[in-house]
C-alpha cells in the first residue's frame, strides 16, 4: 500500500472522529439525533441501501447525521451507478455523502530469515452514495408509502418476544440496571419503576449489547471494565450504539437521556475519541457484531416477520 494511501485512510479516520468529537463536545450524543428532531415522521430505522438491506455498523452513524443534517426524510441511498443501473439518475449539482467499506488484504512479506510470510492489513475505502431524495427516475417501487408502523402495544410485545428468545437470564430487583460477567446474568429495575414501557425495552437493549461479550458469544473482554477508565468508556460506547442500532430495528426509541449512572462517559467517550482516531469505528463494529448476534437467536420466521 503507497504511503499516499495509507495517510488518505488515516485522514479519513480522522476526518470522522473530529465530526463525532465537535458534536460530544457540544453534549450531542449524534447517535442519538434521529429520535430528537421534531420534523421526523413515522418509524426510525437505519438507513437502507437500493435494495432495502440496512447498513451496518459505522455506516448507520455516518448516513444518519447526514440525513439530519440536509433534511432528508427518506432512509434509502445508494451510489451514482446503482441510480443509473435502475433507469434514474442523479440531480445535477447534488453532492453525495461518505461511507465507507472496511476489509483486509493479504501480503506477502519477507520475515528477515529468507521466508515469505503472509501478512493481513486492514484497509479502509470511503465512496459516496446518494440519498432517494436526490434522485430522479427511480421505479415507482421506490416512492410507495413503507409499511404501516406497528402501534405501540405490538411493538413492545415483539420487543419481550426478541429478548425471550436471546435466552438471556433477566433477573428484577433493586435500582440499577446491569449486567454481571461474574453470574452471567442481566439485573433490570422492577418494570413498574419505569417511566414506560418503551424506556425499560431500551435500557435492556443496552444491558443486552453487554451480555454478548460473554466468552460463550462474542467474547469481548470485560476483564478490565472494573478498574481501567478508557475500558470501561470503550465498552459503554459499544453497549449505547447496540442499543441505537436495535431499537432501530424494534421500533422502540432509545434513551435520550443518559441515565443517572451513565452521565459521567460523555467525557471519558471524548477523551477515547480524542487519543484514538479508530476508537469510534472500532466501537460501531463491536455494536454491529452484538446486535447481528441477538438477531442471530431469533427463530427464522421472526426474523423474516420483521424483515418484510
Amino acid at each position: 500500500m503507497s504511503r499516499k494511501s495509507t495517510g488518505d485512510r488515516s485522514d479519513l479516520y480522522t476526518r470522522i472522529t473530529d465530526r463525532i468529537v465537535a458534536d460530544l463536545e457540544k453534549g450531542v450524543r449524534p447517535w442519538m439525533r434521529p429520535w430528537s428532531v421534531a420534523n421526523t415522521d413515522g418509524r426510525i430505522t437505519r438507513p437502507l441501501r437500493h435494495n432495502g438491506l440496512p447498513y451496518s455498523g459505522m455506516n448507520v452513524l455516518l448516513l444518519w447525521s447526514e440525513g439530519i443534517a440536509r433534511g432528508f426524510s427518506s432512509p434509502m441511498w445508494m451510489t451514482f451507478k446503482q441510480a443509473l443501473e435502475l433507469g434514474a439518475a442523479v440531480r445535477k449539482g447534488e453532492t453525495g455523502s461518505t461511507v465507507v467499506f472496511a476489509s483486509r488484504f493479504t501480503k506477502s512479506e519477507s520475515d528477515g530469515q529468507g521466508n515469505e510470510v503472509d501478512r493481513e492489513i486492514p484497509f479502509l475505502k470511503a465512496y459516496s452514495v446518494f440519498n432517494l431524495e436526490q434522485i430522479d427516475g427511480l421505479p415507482d417501487r421506490y416512492y410507495q408509502k413503507p409499511a404501516s408502523v406497528l402501534d405501540p402495544v405490538e411493538r413492545i410485545e415483539q420487543s419481550d418476544r426478541f429478548f425471550r428468545n436471546t435466552g438471556a437470564l433477566i433477573r428484577h430487583g433493586g435500582s440499577q440496571a446491569y449486567y454481571s460477567p461474574v453470574s452471567d446474568h442481566i439485573q433490570m429495575p422492577p418494570f413498574e419503576t419505569f417511566r414506560d414501557a418503551t424506556g425499560y425495552v431500551a435500557t435492556l437493549s443496552h444491558e443486552a449489547t453487554h451480555w454478548t461479550a460473554h466468552s460463550s458469544r462474542v467474547c469481548r473482554d470485560l476483564s478490565r471494565y472494573a478498574r481501567d477508565k478508557s475500558e470501561r468508556a470503550r465498552e459503554e460506547l459499544i453497549a449505547e450504539l447496540g442499543s441505537c442500532f436495535l431499537c432501530a430495528d424494534l421500533g422502540i426509541v432509545p434513551e435520550l437521556e443518559p441515565r443517572p449512572d451513565h452521565a459521567s462517559y460523555l467525557q471519558s467517550w471524548l477523551r477515547v475519541l480524542s487519543d484514538d482516531k479508530r476508537a469510534i469505528f472500532q466501537a460501531a463494529a463491536h455494536a454491529q457484531r452484538a446486535v447481528a448476534y441477538l438477531h442471530d437467536l431469533q427463530p427464522k420466521t421472526e426474523i423474516a416477520e420483521e424483515a418484510a
